[in-house]
């Protein structure tokens, strides 16, 4: 298996994550204090982000693509 790094502050060496950084700043403005954010709140975001189709998954949401794959892995 092949192992890679970005390297540091090449921020486009990370797209994906870069772009799920920028889809949380919707929810959460830069300089937010998470002691004093809920935790419905973090859930009702993480329920929208992880059911929002992307590009980079051929517009399949992370849940879909996830839950095909844990029953890939039950099935053996």
């Amino acid at each position: 298996m092949s192992i890679y790094f970005a390297d540091p502050y090449a921020a486009w060496q990370r797209g994906a994550n870069e772009n799920t950084n920028g889809l949380l700043r919707q929810y959460f403005p830069k300089g937010i204090d998470f002691r004093k954010t809920d935790e419905i709140a973090v859930t009702e975001a993480v329920r929208k982000l992880n059911n929002r189709p992307r590009k980079c998954l051929g517009y399949r949401t992370p849940n879909e693509v996830f839950w095909s794959a844990a029953r890939g892995a039950l099935a053996i």
